[in-house]
């Protein structure tokens, strides 16, 4: 590991990982940490709890803001342990300077992203900071939630699951891309950010065991896939044909040489269910997003190892994001 921090060491991919493993965890080893979830489990199982740090440039772009991005990260992350968002808190550093218009519109943003997952901010904290020290605003939330479905778990994925995918991929890191360099598109590209709980509902609503979920944020559905094929010691075969990806975002990956798989989202995530429900889980998602599809199967082929079958009956190895891919995305 490098002696001074880099930015690719923020991109959810290996040196992410490794900056995680080698110095937080180190530091902070217990029980809980050490299952490397979404959110902590706690209270013998009746609560979820996780926090997230959001730093976005810019803070405005197509389908969202830093503070709708705040509220659903927060609480997708919950959601993902099969949790009800409750509780929130909120904490802001803010530039000296910043706009009190523009921090209205963050807070209105937050404020109904707020009611589409039924929770609320009951505590916080705010700092201004000299002009020059922060990039405008970051935004911290915490949230606790009530385990509605207990057992959710990346490490308990087994050769009896099936993996679904719940919508195309890429489009809130091609859309900040986009956004920060100026790049104008004759398209209705937008962000993805999204609050999961809903959808997440319907499908507990509907009997749907869940093994595991994971919102594909930072690394994209390249990392979610390879630390489920680490965290279970399994292989996860994935079949390229069934990942959906929109023209604007394959057009874009193509022209700068990105990889769709490993960009950033803020509202799609993966599922993973036993395969007797694989096929009415993927009917529920689909109400929610067309594009919505059964991509993978877990085998014991190549444990700790994913792999993608190609549409000419090929196969590679699909890896850990790696290097600097898109900096300050959430």
């Amino acid at each position: 590991m490098t002696k001074t921090i880099t930015l690719s060491q923020g991109n959810g991919g290996i040196e992410n990982n490794e900056l995680i493993s080698k110095v937080f965890y180190k530091a902070f080893k217990n029980d809980i940490l050490d299952k490397s979830e979404d959110a902590a489990i706690i209270e013998g199982g009746r609560l979820a709890f996780s926090t997230d740090s959001f730093t976005v440039t810019p803070l405005f772009f197509a389908g969202a803001d830093i503070g709708k991005l705040a509220v659903c990260g927060t609480c997708n992350d919950l959601a993902m342990m099969g949790a009800k968002p409750k509780y929130l808190t909120c904490s802001v550093i803010i530039e000296e300077g910043f706009s009190v218009d523009e921090l209205e519109h963050i807070v209105s943003s937050m404020q109904k992203e707020l009611e589409v997952n039924g929770a609320q901010i009951v505590s916080g904290d705010t700092k201004v900071v000299p002009k020059g020290s922060v990039d405008k605003i970051f935004i911290n939330t915490t949230g606790i939630g009530e385990i509605l479905q207990s057992g959710i778990s990346s490490n308990s994925i087994t050769e009896d699951d099936i993996i679904l995918l719940s919508r195309d991929i890429g489009c809130h890191g091609a859309t900040i891309f986009a956004s920060r360099e100026g790049i104008e598109l004759s398209s209705s590209l937008m962000s993805d950010c999204t609050s999961l709980y809903p959808t997440v509902k319907s499908l507990m609503d509907e009997g749907i065991y869940i093994t595991a979920m994971r919102d594909a944020t930072r690394g994209g559905v390249s990392a979610v896939l390879n630390e489920w094929a680490k965290q279970s010691n399994i292989c996860i075969e994935v079949d390229e044909t069934k990942i959906s990806i929109s023209d604007e975002v394959m057009g874009l990956c193509e022209i700068l040489g990105f990889d769709a798989m490993s960009l950033a989202n803020e509202g799609t995530f993966l599922l993973a269910v036993k395969k007797e429900e694989a096929g009415r889980a993927e009917q529920i998602l689909k109400i929610f997003n067309k594009n919505a599809s059964i991509i993978g199967k877990v085998t014991n082929l190549h444990p700790k190892k994913v792999i993608i079958n190609s549409a000419w009956s090929t196969q590679r190895f699909l890896d850990m994001p790696s290097g600097e891919l898109l900096p300050r995305i959430c």
